[in-house]
């Protein structure tokens, strides 16, 4: 293409060159044709007409007028030569730097060619990957499908079991009510045949058992003495308890074990496990053979003493269980608190709950009144509130404590309960009033934790409360005054214990270290 338009432009300006010789050649000899044909005449004409060499010389004028617009066109037509040829050279270099971009976009053409060709081949090796993908989607989720019916029916099979197991327990327990209504049915018979005779203890009006027979109460010493030191629990201590007529103290702590020591020898001599949060509160039924935990764990356990083994995991609560306490007239009924802002009571025969009571604020502390008809709970609030336990109605409250109630603990004849709070107050109401009864206070004593627990000696003589720098502070109630502060501890001490027996008095605190003094 680029020679057909190099041969196209010198053929034009050959052409435009010949035509320029051709028309000087013919103007030539046009004039000297004219020169020849008219010279003769001029010269004749000349001779004789004078005047007529004007007209001749003016022609010849024109003719050389002509001439020389002649020479101007030749020029013209030259210069226009020129700019066509600089603009066919122009053109030339336009067209070979349009041939070189051809070149390099059918190049780039060629390689966009085999790079679409290799994609292409990638798109359908990645479009039979991802439809085997689908594929296996498909398969699990058909096996996904399959499983959750499974596991649906294993539900259903599971519930149905629970629910064939729960009626079976109900049986058994019905039957061992109709077991105990026949054997205390035999025992009145005996009673009144005078075969038989039971000592009976008359504390204010209320007769005290238990199945194994009447607690024993001894005179309180007052302690001085730390006799043992025990590394009992890892992350801290939260609650001990002494069993019912025994120096046997029981423990339980975050590190999620129940501990049973023999404060004679300061000894381990049993550990419980099961538990799968830390121990908040402990209870033990009157015949020592059931430990019951309230645990962070949102449950409460019911170990076997003598088989170490859990006997009931206690369900319900949505929040950890604080707090935790036993029938002091049987054995059977069981009250615990959790910060869902429910009491519950359960039936240890059944194994499940009975009862729910909603409160207007968390409880931390609850006790069994002595006859096992009443409930007292202390709550954030401050206040202490009485239930009955049949219908779970509010009786009574009174505002115990300007901040929150952290303890209550029953007198021994159950006239009077003690609280402690988080203004730093352990009080003393008449459970028949409601009427503060006596203030124990003390400058250094600064109650720990909001399940800091403190106790009434056996003889409802003295009160024991752990504070927060390590001390322990030991009031007379009679004369509401202190008669002795012990401090061992290195941590803030979180609960107090007194044994039955009248001594020793027992003290954990966060640190874990359990104490026993005499």
């Amino acid at each position: 293409m680029m020679m057909e338009m190099n041969f196209f432009h010198r053929s034009q300006e050959v052409i435009a060159r010949e035509a320029i010789k051709h028309a000087l050649k013919a103007l030539r000899k046009r004039h000297l044709l004219e020169e020849g044909a008219h010279a003769p005449a001029f010269i004749a004409i000349s001779r004789p007409i004078a005047s007529q060499g004007s007209e001749w010389k003016e022609k010849a004028e024109n003719l050389e007028l002509e001439l020389q617009q002649c020479y101007k066109a030749q020029s013209r037509l030259s210069e226009q030569l020129v700019v066509e040829v600089a603009e066919s050279r122009a053109s030339k270099a336009s067209l070979q730097e349009k041939e070189e971009g051809i070149t390099n976009l059918q190049t780039e053409l060629t390689q966009t060619r085999d790079e679409c060709s290799q994609l292409q081949a990638d798109l359908e090796e990645k479009i039979k990957a991802l439809e085997l993908l689908v594929s296996e989607n498909h398969q699990l989720k058909a096996e996904l499908e399959e499983m959750t019916n499974k596991a649906k029916n294993a539900e259903a099979e599971n519930k149905m079991l629970v629910d064939r197991w729960m009626l079976q327990k109900m049986k058994d327990a019905e039957r061992l009510n109709e077991a105990n209504a026949i054997y205390e049915e035999m025992v009145d018979r005996l009673k009144a045949s005078g075969l038989e005779k039971l000592a009976q203890q008359q504390v204010d009006g209320v007769v005290r058992r238990n199945e194994d027979g009447a607690e024993f109460f001894m005179e309180s010493t007052i302690p001085s003495i730390c006799k043992h030191r025990i590394n009992a629990h890892e992350g801290g201590c939260a609650s001990i308890l002494f069993e019912y007529n025994s120096g046997k103290l029981v423990s339980g702590g975050q590190d999620r074990t129940i501990k049973m020591w023999d404060t004679n020898t300061g000894s381990l001599s049993h550990t419980l496990y099961g538990c799968l949060g830390s121990v908040l509160d402990l209870t033990i039924t009157h015949d020592n053979r059931s430990v019951i935990a309230a645990s962070s764990s949102n449950n409460l356990y019911v170990w076997d003493v003598n088989s170490g083994r859990v006997r009931h995991t206690l369900t319900g609560h949505t929040d950890k269980v604080c707090a935790v306490d036993v029938s002091k007239v049987s054995s059977r009924h069981v009250l615990s608190a959790a910060y869902d802002r429910t009491i519950k009571v359960w039936d240890l025969n059944k194994g499940y709950c009975i009862n729910t009571i909603i409160c207007h604020s968390n409880c931390n502390a609850l006790s069994f009144s002595m006859d096992g008809l009443t409930i007292c709970s202390g709550h954030v609030d401050g206040n202490l509130r009485l239930w009955d336990i049949q219908t779970g109605k509010l009786l009574s409250e009174v505002a115990a404590h300007s901040l929150a109630v952290t303890s209550i603990s029953l007198s021994r004849n159950g006239n009077v309960v003690l609280t402690s709070g988080r203004d730093n107050l352990h009080n003393l109401f008449d459970m028949r009033s409601l009427e503060v009864c006596g203030t124990l206070r003390a400058s250094g004593n600064r109650v720990a934790s909001n399940w800091s627990r403190s106790c009434i000696s056996p003889d409802d003589n003295y009160v024991a409360a752990g504070s927060a720098d390590g001390s322990i502070s030991i009031w007379s109630i009679s004369k509401a005054d202190i008669v002795s502060t012990l401090r061992e501890h290195t941590s803030p001490v979180l609960c107090c214990s007194w044994s039955g027996l009248g001594k020793p008095l027992a003290s954990a605190d966060r640190n874990g270290i359990i104490c026993t003094w005499t």
